[in-house]
């Protein structure tokens, strides 16, 4: 699949882009792989990190400059699109700076990628998109239709579009994870709801779905992975047991739980064994893909508080003690 290829990960330096680097070049003799982010020195310490190996390359620049994105799409066969602003907090502060870059940045990929000739471009998406009342959660929205329109808009050439769906990244930088390990020597964990949920998800579990979907996309899935739900309180006491909880209330733009599947949704959902497909709602997607998926109930949900998998505490401790 990846044989020979030439890849490029868009937000390479971060918590995904690193974990991706590493398993592609573990697994696949690829061509060469494209770390494509604003940071100079992140950059500079990524490559120290892989060793100056010589299949990656680095390229500075910002998916909001559509020309350096032609610049750098130049002989890139797939794209994985995981550069987004992506706090919700200060998406809230600062919203023209998410459109910036999680809408009008979609776009640039887009038409950089069908103008480029890249085959396969896969974007990274969040449980957040799915209902979203905060704005980071619209901008994906916009962003994951964008690219499932991309395929039409891409018409007669080879390049398609599809997205990956997940929620909260267990470790990534900037999680609730390390902020928890971080607070815990004050013996005080900040709790913003007791009843709150979350879905969890590895970094390998997330780079093998974005595998998954590079291998089984025709272009325009949602591609969903079924991984656990756990309750907030559960995670404190897993990172800490000893502390003290205190309940301070839901930052604006949060939720109580979150949404892979809506209801509206489940209409065109398909599910496999680890994985749901949401299937496009256009005339150029055929009745006839994906066979070997079954159709859910319309009444669907795939919510955190209702999921059917749960992390324990045991669990949860489990990949703390190994982070």
């Amino acid at each position: 699949m990846l044989e020979d290829k030439t890849l490029l990960v868009t937000g390479g330096t971060g918590s995904f882009g690193k974990k991706f680097t590493e398993i592609i070049l573990e697994r696949y003799n690829v061509k060469k792989i494209i770390i494509f982010s604003r940071g100079e020195l992140k950059q500079a310490e990524m490559r120290a990190e892989f060793g100056n190996n010589p299949k990656l390359r680095f390229f500075i620049g910002d998916v909001r400059d559509k020309d350096r994105l032609y610049r750098a799409f130049e002989d890139v066969d797939i794209v994985i699109h995981a550069a987004a602003l992506k706090r919700v907090p200060e998406c809230e502060y600062n919203p023209f700076e998410a459109i910036k870059t999680n809408v009008i940045g979609a776009e640039n990929i887009i038409n950089a990628s069908i103008d480029k000739g890249v085959e396969k471009v896969v974007a990274l998406s969040t449980d957040k998109a799915c209902n979203p009342i905060n704005l980071y959660g619209a901008t994906k929205l916009c962003s994951d239709k964008l690219f499932i329109s991309g395929n039409a808009y891409a018409g007669q050439k080879d390049t398609r579009f599809s997205v990956v769906r997940y929620g909260n990244v267990m470790g990534s930088r900037g999680s609730v994870i390390p902020f928890f390990k971080k607070m815990k020597e004050t013996g005080l964990l900040p709790i913003t709801d007791n009843r709150m949920t979350r879905f969890w998800i590895t970094l390998e579990d997330a780079v093998d779905m974005v595998l998954l979907a590079l291998d089984k996309m025709e272009g325009g899935e949602i591609f969903v992975p079924k991984i656990p739900s756990m309750r907030i309180t559960d995670l404190a006491t897993a990172i800490a047991p000893e502390c003290k909880q205190e309940i301070v209330g839901i930052r604006p733009g949060e939720k109580l739980y979150e949404s892979l599947i809506s209801e509206a949704d489940a209409r065109h959902t398909l599910e496999f064994d680890n994985y749901y497909i949401i299937q496009p709602q256009f005339n150029w997607w055929g009745a006839d893909r994906h066979k070997d998926g079954q159709p859910i109930a319309e009444d669907f949900e795939y919510r955190s508080d209702t999921n059917k998998e749960w992390l324990t505490i045991e669990e949860m401790r489990k990949f703390v003690d190994k982070m």
